[in-house]
């Protein structure tokens, strides 16, 4: 803790280990990663009196993983960052497949180190699109950034 100074509760909700009831972030970098994170996994229409805030991430989870849904994802992303986090910018949306260069991911390894099922092509699969946002903080003296990844 920075001289006894949060800024807000960290999202997605944990549990504090120094006595308070939820996790608090204890600088601003932290505090503005949470945000983001937090208005792009709110459903819109989910905030009885915000019904603009948020995403609607969760409408592509069953869509074909091609360039017109990345598109619409990424579009999706900064329109509502726009309108929330003015004091971020946006520098790049990186969205591609996640099951990308992950041509063992339906073999189960046990205790052993023995392979005991293969789903076979699993790595071509559309499953989960992987989302990463580089972003800048525009509002402080000092710019810092980051970047967060999610899957959809």
């Amino acid at each position: 803790m920075a001289n006894g100074v949060t800024y807000g509760i960290n999202f997605p909700f944990r549990e504090s280990f120094t006595g308070r009831y939820l996790d608090t972030s204890d600088t601003t970098d932290e505090e503005v990663r949470t945000d983001l994170i937090h208005l792009i996994l709110t459903r819109r229409g989910s905030r009885y009196f915000l019904p603009d805030f948020g995403t609607r991430l969760y409408e592509y989870i069953f869509e074909p993983l091609d360039g017109p849904t990345f598109s619409d994802i990424e579009s999706e992303i900064r329109d509502s960052v726009e309108k929330y986090l003015p004091n971020l910018l946006i520098t790049n949306i990186e969205i591609k497949d996640a099951s990308e260069g992950e041509e063992n991911k339906g073999t189960f390894i046990n205790s052993q180190g023995e392979r005991e099922f293969t789903v076979q092509g699993i790595g071509e699969k559309e499953h989960t699109a992987r989302v990463k946002i580089n972003y800048r903080v525009t509002n402080q003296a000092l710019e810092s950034s980051d970047f967060v990844i999610i899957n959809i």
